[in-house]
């Protein structure tokens, strides 16, 4: 093979290779003063994911998630996007992980508002589910996550 052949070759799995790198990547929008959002990314980056995390303000978070097909009360404190996906709020990382794996037509999951005990969330754990939030608007369960338990329950 020619050397200019093998140059060629090695730019292009090169190029390849960084592709899919950045699929791979989970773009995080948040808000500075945010701190459960940084125990989230933490909650991502401890179970495998690259994350890269941009501040931004409250207005533009809120216009990007409604551009991007989110409706209220769908919406939480922080918005990702991977492989094509918007993860919105407290998705667990196995969630996520079963989304990209699964590849359903829909916008991505969410887990709407903040509830304690959720990854990034700290304190007794509330009852909680993730939503498959569907192109055109509607939601279904996902994953169901159940409420710690208190003695006597």
């Amino acid at each position: 093979m020619k050397r200019s052949g093998l140059i060629a070759g090695l730019v292009v799995a090169a190029a390849l290779n960084h592709a899919a790198a950045a699929a791979d990547e989970l773009a995080v929008k948040k808000t500075s003063g945010c701190g459960c959002c940084i125990g989230w990314i933490r909650h991502m980056e401890e179970n495998g994911f690259t994350v890269k995390a941009e501040d931004v303000p409250m207005g533009a978070l809120m216009q990007d998630k409604l551009a991007a097909g989110l409706r209220v009360g769908q919406t939480s404190c922080h918005t990702g996007r991977i492989g094509g996906y918007i993860v919105e709020g407290h998705v667990p990382a196995r969630e996520v992980r079963r989304l990209l794996a699964e590849r359903p037509d829909a916008l991505g999951l969410a887990v709407p508002d903040m509830p304690i005990g959720s990854p990034g969330m700290p304190g007794k754990a509330e009852a909680y589910e993730v939503l498959l939030l569907k192109r055109g608007g509607d939601a279904e369960v996902f994953a169901s996550y159940p409420a710690s338990r208190i003695d006597g329950d």
